[in-house]
């Protein structure tokens, strides 16, 4: 039989290594600990909309999201409320939010960001919106303020969306402008009929004519056709959130009576009009998530100046061009950025 003894030297000096080699990993390892730490945190971000579920529009943000490294599930818990068409649901829904604890609100409608403000003064709040500084939102765009900021979607002019359809159905020469006025009357009557009063001096070289008529609740669509003063050739719809949800109903409609209509957001294009303008789909979702993950880095709003939007999109729906007799000429179709056929 054969023992094995081991040199006290060598135990020694293996048991020195061992320690250093621990020490050592300890050391390297606490910069990544406190890394894990902070990557274990969850982030808790509100969802305040008017429609009565998710969008395109949300999907895409939190596609965006995820690309940013926020997984729901894993670090994101959203917390969604939803107006379903009623703007007097916003407030309650906005203060649920707040008990709720979130992080940071986002929200896609002036309407919305009004009733984030007044609901909390603290907690950050995203937006994308038209006229923000406007309306008063924000201080500026440069320096929002406050605690929100966001994205500043642009109004399509009524002179830019009637030469559009101008150049797709050039005979047009008496159209109706849809309008939410929740949304349009938010800086005041007074502002609003200076509007309308520039807005028929734009489109006097056009030889173009505009009635306008009011859409709140986006059940309302079919008494739109009832308001008609005199014959129509054409519609244009704001991109706004009343408008927005009845565009399916009021496009069906507008085919029905051979009219054409142009929505001022690529999507009334998907809902069915003959045209869709404006902002690119996918690119403010993104955007939005950009300034939801600066802010849960800790920049404050205040410091984070509005963007514009960069990218447009035109989308011509064929479809319906074919259901209303139509034949677009290759000028305005080589313009489009999409086309449904």
């Amino acid at each position: 039989m054969t023992s094995r003894t081991v040199s006290p030297g060598v135990s020694t000096i293996t048991l020195r290594a061992a320690l250093v080699v621990v020490l050592a990993l300890g050391i390297l390892a606490a910069p990544h600990a406190v890394e894990a730490q902070q990557a274990g945190k969850v982030y808790r971000v509100g969802l305040l909309g008017f429609t009565p579920g998710p969008t395109a529009s949300i999907d895409n943000l939190l596609h965006a999201l995820r690309d940013l490294g926020y997984i729901e599930g894993r670090n994101l818990v959203m917390e969604f409320r939803w107006a379903a068409g009623k703007t007097d649901r916003l407030p309650d829904l906005a203060d649920d939010l707040v008990r709720a604890k979130v992080d940071v609100i986002v929200t896609y409608t002036t309407q919305g960001v009004r009733a984030a403000k007044r609901a909390t003064e603290t907690i950050p709040i995203v937006f994308s919106a038209g006229n923000p500084e406007r309306l008063g939102v924000v201080a500026s765009l440069a320096r929002p303020g406050g605690n929100a900021t966001g994205v500043a979607l642009q109004v399509v002019g009524a002179s830019k969306a009637v030469q559009l359809l101008k150049d797709a159905v050039p005979k047009i020469s008496r159209l109706v402008r849809i309008y939410d006025p929740r949304s349009a009357l938010g800086a005041g009557v007074d502002a609003f009929e200076r509007h309308r009063e520039v807005t028929a001096a734009e489109l006097k070289p056009l030889g173009v004519t505009l009635q306008w008529i009011p859409l709140s609740d986006p059940d309302d669509a079919e008494r739109i056709f009832s308001r008609l003063v005199g014959p129509a050739e054409g519609l244009i719809l704001d991109n706004a959130p009343g408008v927005s949800l009845a565009a399916p109903r009021i496009c069906g409609i507008a085919r029905e009576r051979k009219l054409p209509a142009l929505g001022a957001s690529p999507r009334f294009a998907d809902a069915g009009c003959l045209m869709g303008y404006g902002e690119h789909m996918a690119d403010v979702p993104r955007r939005l998530a950009v300034f939801v993950d600066k802010i849960l880095k800790g920049a404050k709003p205040a410091d984070l100046p509005v963007e514009q939007p960069t990218k447009f999109e035109l989308v011509i729906n064929l479809k319906t061009a074919k259901a209303l007799g139509l034949t677009i000429p290759p000028s305005v179709l080589l313009r489009a950025d999409r086309v449904i056929e």
